[in-house]
């Protein structure tokens, strides 16, 4: 089975956004506590998981659109 150009762009694009998601989520989590996490903590995944749905959400428009 052979993949076409668009199809490798797509899932690179998407891989990259996703890799960018789990460094934030490490970066988040190793600077907020180490057994616990913090309420300063928390807040701060909910905003990397909000800008994660952000992300795909422009990328996917970005995708569906490019001609």
């Amino acid at each position: 089975m052979e993949l076409d150009r668009e199809t490798v762009v797509e899932a690179g694009i998407s891989a990259v956004a996703v890799l960018l998601f789990v460094a934030a989520l490490m970066v988040v989590g190793g600077a907020n506590g180490r057994q616990n996490l913090t309420a300063v903590g928390a807040k701060s995944m909910l905003a990397v998981l909000f800008g994660f749905i952000l992300l795909m959400t422009l990328v996917g428009v970005f995708l569906n659109r490019r001609p």
